[in-house]
């Protein structure tokens, strides 16, 4: 099953694969009926979730009936637990959310569907995205959003200074946002090198050959320079063992931003 998934993620397009998954992925799942894992996001039950990774297979990350991954059943529990979103706020935040992720978007349709003008997804491709644009120039005013999701984009985007800027724009005054990347901890600084051509030169030294950079403990400082408050939160340690076993969580940190 590993060798299968990778094969297909790598072999077929990004917006093919978008519009497959939806069908393909629950029928993979039948192979794995049982009640040890359990996805936060949808409740599904299964005796373990499937393999994902395009270089790297990692064991229980794909949740078969949802498609959500370890790093979006953390952060639907941070939402849930302790954002505006599940905290009982007077009125749902105006999201924006950029590349959304098929587990997340169905979720917040529901949440939405009584004010759907509230929620707004875009992606450069994606046809599953309300609108297309670039994240370095974001067509939309000053201070139209409460509130961005923004997740594992920045490593593909040519200047994710001025992405981050554009992010910055678009949220109001007290605004807030979540803005994940892969961070590599035993690394103190970004790197990204433009003059490694080669894709699987790219994909051995970056984790996929469309990555620009492989960020450093100064990923969130390169957060502050675009303007926002950060908060770095290790999200995980909310969790007993049992409890990251059961969703198959990640340890990687959140990294929540509020625009001053």
């Amino acid at each position: 099953m590993k060798q299968l998934i990778k094969f297909i993620l790598n072999l077929v397009p990004r917006p093919l694969l978008q519009r497959m998954a939806g069908w393909a992925v629950p029928i993979l799942g039948l192979f794995y009926v049982g009640r040890g894992k359990e996805c936060p996001v949808c409740g599904c039950r299964r005796r373990k979730f499937l393999p994902y990774g395009y270089v790297t297979s990692r064991e229980n990350a794909l949740c078969p009936r949802c498609l959500s991954l370890e790093r979006h059943r953390l952060l639907w529990l941070w939402l849930v637990r302790e954002s505006d979103l599940g905290r009982g706020a007077m009125a749902l935040p105006r999201m924006l959310h950029i590349a959304p992720e098929v587990a997340l978007m169905r979720k917040f349709r529901k949440m939405y569907s009584s004010q759907p003008e509230r929620y707004v997804t875009a992606d450069l491709e994606s046809p599953l995205a309300d609108m297309h644009f670039d994240v370095q120039q974001i067509p939309l005013e000053d201070g139209s959003f409460d509130a961005v999701i923004c997740n594992h984009i920045l490593e593909h985007v040519e200047d994710d200074g001025r992405a981050l800027s554009e992010l910055h724009r678009i949220l109001r005054r007290g605004g807030w946002g979540v803005v994940l990347s892969p961070v590599d901890k035993a690394r103190e600084l970004t790197f990204e090198d433009d003059t490694i051509t080669d894709k699987e030169e790219r994909t051995r030294i970056f984790g996929q050959y469309d990555h620009r950079r492989i960020y450093g403990r100064d990923y969130a400082q390169r957060l502050e320079r675009a303007g926002f408050e950060v908060y770095v939160i290790p999200y995980i340690e909310a969790f007993t063992e049992a409890e990251r076993a059961l969703y198959a969580l990640t340890d990687e940190d959140l990294y929540v931003v509020r625009k001053p």
